[in-house]
């Protein structure tokens, strides 16, 4: 089909967008809910089902299945260009009861609606016209990014590697940008033991792991460099046993951020030296991470694809489109990392994700489809 073919139908396309948006919205898909990330995947393979396009599900045990769907030119064995995003979101069971899907005032709203449900929509959408393209168009919806992908990344980085450029729909930022750089993050676990006893009768013979635990927060929130781009935050504490009883038991998250690929390694060594000293003797501390992204950071190629895309999205009359940079990690750090041209944030326009505001302008959902659709036309 025709640039002025694929991009006129998918004009006529809004409102079966948003039908579907509406369905998996209201779908609970917590990254640790298997049983709702699938149903998800199972309201996606419908869709692709009813428009004749051949899918595949590629089975976890633990996590949600990755689906796998395809366009391509009898006989072509070009490098297919490939389009990502994840279906899992931060909320727990009962929140798309709590607040469904709704539109007020041209924003629909909902648990993922911009991050990412609409993005997938649209990837699911843009591809169905491509079959006599000179190169396949593959669709990779995966289940877990929102705890770092622990079981997509393989998928992820062997599809990247496969992939002539990548395109991922995370949501477009509220300034209409796209995102062409992104920080790196680890997601950490320290769990320290430290002795009980009565902190009354007995208060010398305890040993404090809350204690510890409050040295190793303060000497890892000092590793932040702002000049740098390097945070640290320990986000969540837990430990203890009573309020009388010195605490046998205590553990925290910490979250890394990071923009030079260079500094993770100093980094995470200082940290490891915090979690490996004693502050409060008799205690002892391990540290597990838990899920890590990698940076994305702009190649040669990847500038050259910014660019091809920035063009199409003029002819989609994205006019003002601007590459930006977020502090925030994605899935496209994988294949960025694996030397394949990526761009990111090509989703429709959303803002204030991960909590109940979040919102998607939904005049953006065609512009943003038609510009994708003309990206890939243009090769």
């Amino acid at each position: 089909m025709s640039q002025a073919q694929i991009t006129d139908w998918l004009a006529t396309q809004r409102q079966a967008m948003i039908d579907l948006l509406r369905d998996v919205v209201n779908i609970d898909s917590g990254s640790y809910d298997k049983e709702g990330v699938d149903a998800v995947g199972a309201r996606f393979e419908r869709h692709f089902a009813e428009h004749g396009i051949p899918f595949r599900r590629e089975s976890h045990a633990t996590f949600g299945d990755a689906i796998h769907a395809e366009v391509a030119k009898p006989g072509s064995n070009e490098k297919p260009v490939l389009l990502m995003g994840h279906r899992d979101t931060v909320f727990g069971k009962g929140e798309a009861a709590r607040r469904p899907f709704t539109i007020q005032d041209k924003r629909a709203y909902g648990p993922g609606v911009a991050d990412m449900k609409s993005g997938v929509v649209m990837n699911a959408t843009a591809f169905h016209k491509f079959g006599g393209n000179p190169h396949p168009i593959k669709l990779l919806i995966t289940s877990d990014e929102e705890i770092g992908s622990p079981s997509s990344r393989p998928v992820i980085e062997r599809e990247g590697r496969a992939a002539r450029a990548v395109f991922n729909s995370e949501p477009g930022r509220p300034t209409g940008n796209i995102v062409t750089g992104r920080k790196g993050g680890i997601f950490m676990h320290v769990a320290i033991t430290g002795k009980a006893a009565h902190s009354g009768a007995n208060f010398a013979a305890g040993v404090s792991a809350i204690g510890e635990l409050a040295h190793k927060i303060v000497h890892i929130h000092a590793l932040t460099d702002l000049d740098k781009g390097i945070t640290l935050n320990v986000g969540l504490v837990s430990g203890g046993q009573s309020v009388n009883t010195t605490a046998p038991y205590a553990e925290g998250q910490i979250d890394l951020r990071y923009v030079d690929p260079a500094d993770r390694a100093r980094v995470m060594a200082a940290i490891e030296t915090i979690i490996a000293t004693s502050y409060v003797p008799g205690t002892s501390a391990t540290l597990t991470v838990k899920g890590e992204f990698v940076p994305v950071v702009q190649s040669a190629d990847s500038r050259a694809l910014f660019e091809n895309y920035q063009a199409a999205a003029r002819q989609a009359g994205l006019t003002t489109l601007q590459g930006e940079f977020s502090g925030g990690c994605a899935d496209s750090g994988f294949t960025a990392a694996v030397g394949t041209p990526t761009i990111c944030g090509l989703g429709p326009v959303g803002g204030l994700a991960h909590s109940p505001e979040e919102y998607l302008e939904l005049d953006s959902i065609v512009p943003r489809a038609q510009a994708l659709a003309l990206a890939i036309l243009r090769g």
